[in-house]
């Protein structure tokens, strides 16, 4: 079973906005989508560059690099030159607690 951690508080992160944290060590990419909170590792699966310094439209997140999207919701690849959708997180919020934990 994954280790919950609390990453961030629900008013450090506006719907449609996006951040850095880390779980563990692993850079994680946040996003708020219409109030509901995502988490995908911060690496695009084409070359490694990190996704949350791209921009996000909506659910997608273009990576800054090669122009790669994958949706933040599923980790899912949106459009080429990636072809492996990115890991996903768990996310829980609990109070104004945000904690997330990979996927099993």
């Amino acid at each position: 079973m994954s280790r919950f951690v609390k990453v961030a508080k629900t008013s450090d992160l506006a719907p449609g906005e996006k951040m850095l944290v880390e779980y563990y060590g692993t850079p994680v990419g946040l996003f708020n989508i219409g109030g509901k909170y995502y988490a995908i590792e911060d690496i695009c699966t084409h070359d490694g560059g990190p996704l949350v310094e791209g921009e996000l439209h909506g659910e997608v997140i273009v990576c800054p690099r090669h122009g790669a999207r994958f949706d933040v919701r599923t980790g899912q690849v949106r459009s080429l030159p990636a072809y492996r959708p990115v890991p996903t997180y768990q996310v829980v919020v609990e109070n104004d607690d945000i904690l997330i934990a990979p996927r099993e």
